[in-house]
């Protein structure tokens, strides 16, 4: 299991995260229930002709975030070729200048190893941009294992961000889940989220339409799901995941015109979380069971956008 943020408006209890649910291993989920939320105001329903990505990858194939179906790390960086194994393992041909700042260290990640460019199925979130937020400028920058494994895996044992997320331990736990995604077909993007030139929270961006969750809901073509967790405890609580998670939805929506909803499954039991999504414009659908555990649908409406955005306004 991993998480979404739990950072609503103040006065909320904080919780970091609730995010990916389904694994490989999983039933076939024709006996999961979905409860649907009879107040919604959007249809959820199957649109019944699939993506052609869907057809050509299948949804079983390719890794999924479950630690158990992801390669082992020797595995995926044998998958590479000699330059991206060098790339990826800090071993470049020659010494590199430093970066002027931190900031420029980030800014400055490398191509992900795993998925061409051209190829991206989530429309190179590496070249999304910053975005600006009532919090501050904010950056995705894919994750690159070589420089950010020693931080998402301290946050990972973070035993508020491990009770939803379930990857604490040794360091080669985190390590795995992330060439996992990585290694894979870019059906999902770990990424470091840059608060002001400061990393500061753990991001996965990824087709929930080719992912085991479209098992278990009415899953629509290019539905593309968001995981998180906020890193540091003085982040939290403070109204900024909420922020964030309407910052990051509207790049989804901006920079993938295919999309017409931005999805989430946050454990029912993450009540800061639930309502961090709700105060980021996502809406309730219906009470999904997963594998692992009972997750609240939440979804973020491309045609209910505008009004959101009066609405927040105000």
């Amino acid at each position: 299991m991993s998480p979404i943020d739990a950072n609503s408006g103040a006065g909320t209890a904080s919780a970091p995260g609730a995010g990916p649910a389904t694994r490989s291993g999983s039933g076939s989920g024709a006996d999961r229930r979905l409860r649907p939320n009879p107040g919604s105001d959007c249809e959820d329903t199957l649109d019944l002709r699939l993506p052609d990505q869907f057809m050509a990858l299948g949804v079983d194939r390719g890794p999924s975030r479950s630690r158990a179906a992801a390669p082992t790390v020797f595995d995926a960086r044998e998958a590479l070729t000699d330059a991206s194994h060098d790339q990826v393992a800090g071993a470049p041909d020659g010494p590199a200048d430093p970066p002027e700042s931190p900031a420029d260290a980030i800014a400055g990640s490398v191509v992900r190893p795993g998925i061409a460019r051209g190829d991206d199925l989530l429309d190179d979130v590496a070249d999304w941009g910053a975005t600006p937020t009532p919090v501050g400028l904010f950056h995705l920058v894919p994750v690159d294992p070589s420089r950010d494994l020693p931080l998402v895996a301290r946050w990972m044992n973070d035993p508020a961000v491990a009770v939803f997320w379930d990857l604490a331990g040794d360091v080669s736990v985190t390590e795995r889940h992330l060439w996992a995604q990585l290694a894979g077909d870019g059906r999902s993007v770990p990424c470091l989220g840059v608060l002001d030139g400061t990393p500061m929270s753990y991001w996965e961006i990824y087709r929930a339409d080719l992912d085991p969750l479209a098992r278990h809901y009415p899953a629509r073509p290019h539905d593309t799901g968001i995981h998180l967790l906020i890193g540091g405890v003085a982040d939290r609580g403070r109204g900024i995941g909420s922020a964030l998670l309407r910052a990051v939805a509207d790049l989804v929506l901006d920079r993938r015109p295919s999309c017409s909803r931005v999805v989430a499954e946050p454990d029912l039991r993450n009540i800061p979380s639930v309502a961090s999504f709700l105060n980021a414009g996502f809406r309730f659908s219906a009470e999904v069971d997963l594998p692992e555990k009972r997750a609240a649908l939440m979804i973020r409406d491309r045609v209910l956008r505008r009004v959101l955005q009066h609405h927040h306004s105000l």
